[in-house]
């Protein structure tokens, strides 16, 4: 098939970050609140963004919080701890991009912050090959919903089904094929994610050029 775009994750996908997220969390949530996160699996989070998930987090204690209060310095501690994005970064991603980029039209659809993603991309010198950068934060619901997709498809004025989407999460594969797009997902070996839907699964970016 010849597909007109291509859309790109971020987290799992351009960069490495899941296991420095899911430290980053449970050492805020120890710290300021003495709350665990061990009854949720890793997995729970992959794909997801913090606003859809202090219900989960917090239980039956959920109502007794202030939730805008927990999500702001959740922000704040997130901006003192930053990830080491150039550390993180996939080795087989800068090529990847700069090839494609020559043939395909390509959007970033996160459910991370925009500071995050183009903190990501500023410091691995990624953000030229991306025409349009969509946050899970300007949507009401983040993956697996796929309105992120259906609104990069209509950026890049590309029919859901011209567009090719690389994932990683369970929720990130949900939302591009109930956007009607084609997924591959870069196989998980850590987090026992279920990326069953996916119409290939590859082990690297670079793996795109045969199979497109």
């Amino acid at each position: 098939m010849t597909y007109k775009a291509i859309i790109f994750d971020m987290d799992g996908v351009i960069v490495d970050t899941e296991k420095f997220y899911y430290q980053r969390r449970e050492n805020f949530l120890r710290d300021f609140y003495q709350l665990s996160i061990d009854h949720l699996p890793p997995k729970f989070f992959i794909g997801g963004n913090m606003k859809n998930t202090w219900q989960a987090v917090l239980g039956d204690k959920y109502h007794s919080y202030d939730i805008e209060k927990i999500s702001k310095e959740y922000l704040e501690y997130k901006q003192q701890h930053p990830l080491p994005y150039q550390e993180l970064l996939f080795k087989a991603i800068p090529s990847t991009l700069q090839k494609l980029n020559q043939s395909h039209p390509l959007a970033l659809a996160s459910s991370s912050s925009i500071a995050d993603i183009e903190r990501c991309l500023s410091v691995n010198q990624l953000s030229q090959y991306f025409k349009y950068k969509l946050s899970g934060d300007d949507f009401k619901e983040s993956k697996p919903n796929p309105e992120i997709y259906l609104k990069a498809a209509e950026l890049l004025q590309v029919a859901p089904r011209d567009c090719l989407v690389i994932e990683d999460s369970e929720k990130g594969i949900t939302a591009g094929k109930d956007a009607g797009m084609t997924v591959f997902a870069i196989r998980d070996s850590l987090y026992d994610l279920d990326q069953s839907a996916a119409d290939q699964l590859i082990d690297s970016t670079d793996e795109i050029f045969s199979l497109i």
